[in-house]
């Protein structure tokens, strides 16, 4: 969850409302889902088949369904449209019927919403990101990133996986190396001068990365190196003397938090990792919320919480690592195909939220 002073884990204390209560069918779903399970007949509507809600239920509901469900991405960052506090009167409505549910949410829990004007570097004003931008200024950037963010090493034995679709011919270990020159330079960090071997640890997040579906026809090969291989590790979460508006940990999460307009960024960092002496990239894979399960850009009391101390064990486990490695790592030995196997999809499972849609 997204820490907030208005919002903590909830405990079970005394019920006000139930799902029941909500006449927004998102809403109330949200509310079955975290509310408690009881035969108690609701104080407000009277339904005993409602998840009954207390206090810090109806603001956790709130919190999700109003401030995460009204998220709005930026070109790099995003921020919600709307919050809530126990300090300000309502400010939001609606021309729906949750504009009942807002005024019954504000009445229980006694807090107002209103429309949220985000710090800035929620979307993307950070001066080194902003100068990564900047032909003139990225270098110097580049090469503060080459410093700062620490060395990683990707070992013998340590396996990690590659998917493919279509491949011609399962046993040629060389279907698995880096993608011809022809198809060189769509990726995140490849360019036609610049092949990169793209692989993961987590076979679930390989899986979305490929955009694979039930009816590909998909191999898998487990790969792993045949000496200590150089990684630069763009995951690691930095210690940093300075605001977020100057953080170049921020630069680097919200860069690769970006979609493709991002690519011509990343992939200048890795032609100088490159050109540095490193094999490769450990990167934040783009879809590691969605595996992680961790908020957007998760604050308190306005800061990100990359910034708290001993936050950077936490801050790791809503990442998924990537691995990029540049070349033709197979081809020139760097890498062993240990395997490859065929594989299916079996089930797949979505874990939604709700939000306003007049937003």
């Amino acid at each position: 969850m997204s820490i907030n002073a208005e919002v903590s884990e909830p405990d079970d204390g005394t019920p006000l409302l139930c799902s029941e209560c909500f006449r927004d069918v998102g809403l109330r779903l949200d509310a079955a889902r975290f509310g408690m399970a009881s035969r108690q007949p609701c104080p407000n509507c009277g339904s005993s088949s409602g998840a009954l809600l207390d206090e810090g239920r109806i603001r956790w509901v709130a919190h999700r369904f109003f401030v995460l469900g009204s998220l709005t991405k930026a070109e790099y960052g995003g921020a919600p449209v709307i919050e809530f506090n126990n300090l300000r009167a309502n400010e939001v409505s609606f021309l729906t019927e949750l504009q009942h549910d807002v005024e019954l949410i504000c009445e229980n829990a006694g807090v107002g919403f209103f429309h949220y004007g985000p710090p800035l570097w929620r979307l993307g004003y950070i001066e080194p990101l902003e100068a990564l931008q900047d032909h003139d200024r990225a270098d110097s950037v580049i090469q503060r990133i080459l410093t700062e963010f620490p060395e990683a090493s990707l070992e013998p034995g340590e396996i990690f996986f590659r998917l493919r679709k279509d491949v011609s011919s399962p046993g040629d270990d060389k279907q698995f190396d880096s993608p011809p020159r022809a198809v060189c330079g769509a990726g995140r960090l490849d360019t036609m001068d610049l092949p990169v071997l793209y692989g993961s640890s987590d076979l679930q997040v390989c899986v979305h990365e490929c955009r694979a579906t039930v009816d590909d026809r998909l191999h898998v090969a487990s790969l792993e190196a045949t000496r200590p291989l150089r990684l630069l590790d763009l995951t690691a979460v930095l210690t940093e003397e300075c605001t977020t508006f100057e953080s170049l940990d921020m630069t680097v999460h919200l860069l690769f938090l970006a979609g493709p307009h991002s690519y011509p960024h990343s992939r200048a960092i890795a032609e100088a990792a490159k050109k540095a002496g490193f094999d490769g990239l450990l990167f934040p894979s783009y879809f590691s919320l969605l595996r992680t399960g961790a908020p957007f850009l998760e604050t308190a009391f306005g800061l990100t919480t990359r910034v708290f101390h001993d936050a950077s064990s936490r801050e790791a486990g809503k990442i998924v690592p990537n691995i990029a490695l540049f070349g033709r790592p197979v081809e020139d030995g760097l890498i062993h195909v240990r395997c490859v196997n065929r594989l299916y999809l079996r089930q797949v499972a979505y874990d939604v939220g709700f939000g306003p849609a007049d937003i």
